[in-house]
């Protein structure tokens, strides 16, 4: 009988047991702040990420195209030789972009102090081993790195050395086991979009520019998608004429109800600011999603519009003109991934300049009031939808 008796509470006292152990293993993780979700890897890391690179690839490409535009001495000329190689100041800031990517995720993870800074040398091994696909594979190591760092960090009384050789032993060896096949998959599927933007210009037109678009206003990083992909060519003019569709757009259409701070906030800003807008009433995006479908086709078909500088400006739109700098900078000095995928430098004409300055400006601001009256007249759109809180 008592045998019995424990055969049956036998499964009811392992199972308590292993709730006890869940429990526990929360609780860590609470006092360690590591939260597994969608929110702090997909919006929060991704979005700091775009920030890093911003600050250190792309402002590298700006200083580096108006020193050579307008002959500054001291932005063109080499500061630095490293391997042999001389760098300028806006080369110094692409080299590191590995390290501020990483940093910057960390940061928007919380990484204590240790863990933070050992990311430097985590993001810059990683972004080497990464090649075209640097970014996405910075963004996967960075966050198994930080998160390993704040496992340990605080846990010993030698956290000075434990948790900087955690966090990079931890970091390194994922680099090195994960970076190369990640990067390759990234630039694959890149060119892969590229490619196929070539072949069916019209179509992939449409794909490319109502995705990037939608992306832009989502709580998640366009410029980052478009850097992982290494976008550049015609994708990439595609690409600049959804994000901005969304952003001249939404500005426009919505200037009634924001006046001349909404214009600025959302044009030279970020659309995104009309999510909570989107979240109560999902058909305010039909307008500027419906723009970028026809304004992408327009880019790539008739004015083969191409954006061949930074690949993050792809994904920029009007956000500070970055994009509008980015089909410039490739114009004139093509980034280093728009020349292994065959882009040259070239004197623009009068069809390129009103290209994409249609393209950027006049079209979406035409397009998108002109179909979001036409959602009004339905009903599907109201008086102080498009108001910003």
């Amino acid at each position: 009988m008592v045998d019995r008796c424990q055969d049956t509470c036998r499964p009811y006292y392992f199972s308590v047991k292993q709730v006890l152990i869940v429990e526990k293993v929360k609780a860590f993780m609470k006092r360690k702040n590591i939260v597994i979700s969608a929110k702090r890897y997909g919006i929060d890391a991704l979005g700091a990420m775009a920030q890093g690179l911003f600050c250190s690839l792309l402002i590298g490409t700006i200083l580096n195209t108006i020193g050579s535009q307008f002959g500054i001495g001291f932005l063109t000329a080499p500061i630095i030789e490293i391997n042999k190689v001389p760098y300028t100041i806006g080369g110094m800031c692409s080299f590191m972009s590995g390290p501020a990517m990483a940093i910057a995720i960390g940061y928007a993870l919380q990484a204590p102090p240790l863990v933070l800074f050992s990311l430097a040398t985590v993001g810059y091994s990683c972004n080497a081993l990464g090649g075209a696909g640097g970014p996405l594979a910075v963004l996967f190591v960075a966050i198994i790195a930080a998160e390993c760092g704040k496992v340990v960090s605080k846990e010993t009384k030698v956290d000075i050395l434990v948790t900087p050789i955690v966090t990079t032993l931890v970091g390194i060896g994922s680099a090195w086991v994960i970076a190369p096949p990640i990067g390759s998959a990234a630039s694959a599927f890149g060119q892969l979009i590229m490619r196929a933007t070539e072949l069916q210009p019209f179509l992939m037109g449409i794909l490319v520019s109502v995705l990037v678009g939608v992306a832009l206003t989502l709580p998640i990083s366009s410029a980052a998608i478009c850097s992982v992909l290494g976008l550049t060519g015609l994708a990439g003019g595609a690409a600049v004429a959804g994000c901005c569709a969304q952003m001249i757009g939404f500005a426009v259409m919505s200037f009634k109800e924001n006046r001349w701070g909404g214009l600025v906030s959302q044009g030279l800003g970020t659309s995104m600011l009309q999510m909570p807008n989107i979240v109560k009433n999902p058909r305010i995006w039909i307008a500027p999603t419906l723009a970028s479908a026809i304004t992408g086709p327009i880019a790539t078909c008739v004015f083969k519009l191409e954006m061949n500088g930074a690949p993050i400006n792809s994904g920029m739109g009007t956000c500070g003109l970055c994009g509008q700098l980015g089909v410039w900078t490739g114009w004139v000095a093509p980034s280093e991934k728009a020349i292994a995928n065959g882009a040259a430098a070239i004197t623009p004409t009068g069809f390129d300049w009103l290209g994409l300055i249609l393209i950027s400006f006049v079209l979406p601001a035409i397009l998108a009031p002109a179909i979001n009256a036409v959602c009004r007249k339905l009903g599907w759109v109201k008086d102080g939808d498009l108001t910003l809180s």
